[in-house]
């Protein structure tokens, strides 16, 4: 069994991924899945490797991830924050390459609750004058 490198804690929305970066040759899990398996739009997969892209390390590092809540985008969103806050972990000087490219900075974008009287958040019924 490989030594856990480092954990961390992502969130986007809704979602909370936790993360467990080792050294190893790629191989990522989410939620006792393959990536492949949990992810099918490219788009999610790729969100996911940017930040080991950015640091010039895919292939270096095992990942066994878990996330709950939210949809596909905010688990997308959850790990990638996960991912570069552990690769900060483990080398301080990936810190400058990650912070640079946004990986590091928590989007905190939430959804806007529905207000009474109203369809949406922000939408209101039809106005009719007679």
């Amino acid at each position: 069994m490989t030594k856990v490198l480092a954990r961390t804690v992502g969130r986007r929305k809704s979602a909370v991924a936790r993360v467990h970066l080792e050294s190893g040759k790629g191989a990522i899990i989410i939620n006792r899945r393959d990536i492949d398996d949990y992810f099918h739009r490219v788009t999610y997969r790729k969100l996911l490797l940017e930040p080991l892209e950015a640091v010039d390390v895919v292939g270096q590092y095992d990942i066994v991830a878990s996330v709950r809540g939210g949809g596909l985008s905010g688990q997308a969103g959850a790990l990638s924050l996960a991912i570069a806050r552990a690769l900060e972990k483990v080398n301080e000087d990936f810190r400058l390459a990650l912070k640079q490219g946004g990986y590091l900075t928590r989007d905190a974008r939430e959804v806007e609750r529905k207000k009474y009287g109203q369809p949406g958040a922000r939408k209101r019924f039809q106005f009719s004058k007679r």
